[in-house]
């Protein structure tokens, strides 16, 4: 059947307009005290305005100590956080930069980033101080690794690289060690070939295993002077060794670290864990999705010891993914690439 055709007295009924969401707009401006901070706040040439722009959406206009801000209403809100916090970290004397500032973006979308930079959700900032820095988050993800870092007694540190796993396991590690809370300092991780083939490797113990252990003395060495660390390893205070030197050791008083821990195998990962002794803490990082395993057809001890552990009163895990990459945003759409979409 046809449409009945419409005359003079019958009403032109037309659909409804698809509703279309009204973009709002905003301006606002913002006033800095502290004439001496306005350089590095803006950066060389505004490069850190221009950062700011390109990421959210805005257009920042700087006038003397004065910053006015202006786009769609929602990024001009998380630009006028991010601006503050930016402000805020230099008033502590704190380092930024473009990975500070891609922080500060990344964590702009989250309702807890007045509290973790200012301290006004807490007593304190959360951060960790170290001899060469002081380390504040920089992903929502990294504020809950750092608080397990200060509660728990065995922390899972799960995901890709970049994320900061290691490097703030070390960064706490030392200051603790500073502080006197532990008496050493144990790095380790299995020697195993990542898909190339070392070959005879020439000199002594150590000579063999540093190319293994070379990520654990980057991340001491950007915490602590070069002096104090070599001086410390001589004393034995800090120790890098391949986790087959843990076997039949109790480690009191200590701060381990077992990295790259996806490629140890069940039997290693539980002699590990059971070295744990009085007053020590051990944190465990590792990415389930890059296992070395030779063979393998081996189950990760790190999947099987997060299967069984998992839960515990003392454990904590802490699951990073592509979207804490703290690197080079590029970093973060690489693992994205080769791992899918983050859920």
């Amino acid at each position: 059947m046809g449409r009945k055709p419409t005359s003079a007295a019958d009403p032109v009924i037309s659909p409804d307009p698809v509703p279309s969401r009204e973009i709002r707009r905003a301006r606002t401006e913002m006033s800095f005290d502290n004439q001496s901070l306005l350089g590095p706040l803006f950066g060389q040439f505004d490069a850190n305005l221009v950062q700011v722009e390109n990421r959210l959406g805005v257009f920042i206009a700087a006038r003397g100590g004065k910053v006015e801000i202006e786009g769609p209403e929602d990024a001009v809100a998380r630009a006028r956080d991010v601006m503050q916090s930016m402000y805020d970290r230099l008033a502590r004397g704190q380092d930024l930069d473009g990975g500070a500032i891609e922080a500060l973006i990344a964590m702009s979308n989250e309702p807890t980033l007045e509290g973790i930079i200012s301290g006004k959700q807490d007593s304190a900032p959360i951060m960790i101080r170290t001899r060469r820095k002081t380390i504040v988050p920089r992903s929502a993800k990294q504020i809950e690794y750092m608080r397990s870092l200060s509660r728990d007694d065995i922390i899972f540190a799960l995901g890709p690289a970049g994320t900061g796993k290691t490097y703030l396991a070390v960064a706490q590690a030392v200051s603790q060690l500073i502080t006197g809370s532990v008496q050493r300092l144990i790095l380790s991780r299995p020697a195993v070939e990542a898909g190339e083939k070392l070959g005879f490797l020439p000199g002594d113990m150590k000579d063999k295993v540093d190319p293994y252990l070379r990520p654990l003395y980057d991340a001491l060495f950007d915490c602590m002077p070069p002096e104090q660390v070599e001086r410390r390893i001589a004393s034995g205070e800090i120790e890098i060794a391949p986790i087959a030197f843990m076997r039949g050791r109790t480690l009191a008083d200590a701060f381990v670290i077992l990295d790259e821990a996806q490629n140890t195998t069940k039997e290693q990962m539980k002699m590990f864990l059971t070295r744990f002794g009085q007053n020590s803490r051990m944190v465990v990082c590792g990415d389930p999705k890059q296992v070395d395993i030779p063979g393998g057809d081996r189950m990760s001890g790190l999947a099987d010891a997060v299967d069984k552990l998992e839960g515990i009163e003392g454990f904590g895990t802490v699951r990073f993914s592509a979207a804490d990459v703290v690197r080079h945003p590029i970093v973060g759409r690489i693992v994205e690439a080769y791992e899918g979409p983050i859920e």
